[in-house]
């Protein structure tokens, strides 16, 4: 995986033929959502994170989780925020607030041999 456009493209296939069954599927909204946190936190990673190291996602019960992995040990400060979106319409500093705001159990763990990996649950929701 070397683009967020790859990212997402696993991402929706993921949702497609693992989360998705005869008895569910999980609303366009919602895949909009996971889409915009995996192009977020995949392009955190190549711009911020010296390099995307690894790309996994994996269908859970209530969602689907995403884990990436970077080369840089450097936390963001606002990643533990509460979502505030930054003041002033400079255009930089709505990604991690946009990953607090639409995923849940974020965790940032380093990684042996240095850098970090970051994971979230992004939620989904079937169709009614």
């Amino acid at each position: 995986m070397t683009t967020a456009a790859a990212a997402r493209d696993r991402a929706r296939s993921v949702v497609r033929h693992q989360w998705d069954s005869a008895s569910r599927t999980a609303r366009e909204e919602d895949v909009v959502d996971l889409l915009l946190v995996v192009s977020e936190l995949v392009t955190n990673a190549i711009r911020h994170g010296d390099g995307l190291a690894g790309f996994e996602v994996s269908p859970a019960e209530d969602g689907v989780r995403l884990t990436v992995h970077d080369n840089s040990d450097a936390v963001p400060d606002v990643a533990y925020g509460r979502g505030e979106l930054p003041s002033g319409a400079h255009g930089q500093g709505y990604g991690w607030p946009l990953i607090i705001r639409l995923a849940r159990e974020i965790t940032i763990d380093p990684r042996p041999g240095g850098g970090k990996s970051i994971s979230v649950l992004v939620p989904l929701r079937a169709r009614p």
